[in-house]
């Protein structure tokens, strides 16, 4: 081989994550952490595409010398049409975050959001007990549905959801089974009586949206809250159930469990989630 046919195995590799915006994304902090933590020569870049570019995009980054991507609001359905293989969690919750790029070019599309809700619960909460109640999901968006799928493999026997179009609460319960009992949103403060795990699946409480409403006095002081925004860490709800004695998990947490998997398998490397990511994620 002469010097100017390089191997592959020089190429730097890179990653990234795409969507529309990605400006206000944290992934490119959280990557590059853990790529100066572990030394590696590699890099992951923001990149703002437009819908109609989608499939151009998808198609030309393994050229570019791209091993994986994650995705984001709105391409985590679109991108399912356009892999080549679909995990069955990802076809499930019908949506992919993580996109593996393997060495022929063919596009390997997978759901990890759900693996980073559990992980962060487990570590946050390492007594949490899945099957110790009924949990409660509010929303019924594609975060909703990770929540869902991860839940109810956990072993939670019973699953309350609600959301403020019944509708799509209901399209949940009909692909996710008889496990599910859906309650309309006036009456959300009722499905918490008894819940062991609660769940804020909604954007209400995030910096400039309103605050997620919801009547507590069913809560129960034993209830594990969590909430997947996590701009404030704090959000309102969960201020409001760490008062009434819950114990409460924010939603960062969920953020960088997700990127472990996709990270491993592009990089090579196995990554930490610890206080050290936290905090340079925060930053």
């Amino acid at each position: 081989m002469t010097d100017d046919q390089p191997s592959l195995s020089h190429h730097v590799p890179l990653a990234g994550v795409i969507g529309m915006p990605v400006a206000h994304s944290r992934s490119p902090r959280l990557h590059g952490h853990w790529l100066r933590r572990y030394g590696i020569a590699g890099h992951y870049i923001p990149m703002p595409v437009m819908p109609e570019h989608l499939a151009e995009v998808l198609r030309a980054l393994p050229r570019l010398g791209f091993v994986g991507i994650n995705v984001t609001i709105p391409h985590k359905e679109a991108v399912l049409t356009l892999a080549d293989a679909v995990t069955d969690r990802a076809a499930l919750i019908g949506a992919a975050n993580t996109l593996i790029f393997r060495p022929d070019g063919k596009i390997h599309a997978d759901n990890t959001d759900g693996y980073g809700f559990i992980a962060n619960l487990r570590q946050n909460a390492p007594d949490w007990q899945p099957d110790a109640g009924p949990a409660v999901v509010i929303g019924a968006g594609g975060a909703a549905r990770a929540v869902v799928a991860s839940l109810l493999d956990s072993g939670v026997k019973e699953l309350r959801i609600t959301n403020r179009t019944r509708i799509r609460s209901e399209q949940i319960k009909a692909e996710f089974g008889a496990r599910l009992v859906v309650y309309d949103w006036a009456q959300a403060g009722n499905m918490l009586e008894g819940a062991a795990t609660v769940v804020n699946a909604t954007s209400l409480g995030m910096e400039g949206k309103q605050p997620l409403r919801l009547p507590l006095d069913a809560l129960s002081p034993d209830a594990l809250v969590t909430d997947l925004v996590y701009t404030p860490l704090m959000t309102p709800f969960l201020l409001d159930a760490q008062a009434r004695g819950c114990r409460v998990v924010d939603g960062l947490g969920m953020l960088l469990h997700q990127a472990a998997p996709g990270f491993e398998r592009w990089f090579g490397r196995r990554p930490e989630v610890d206080d050290d990511l936290r905090r340079a994620v925060l930053e």
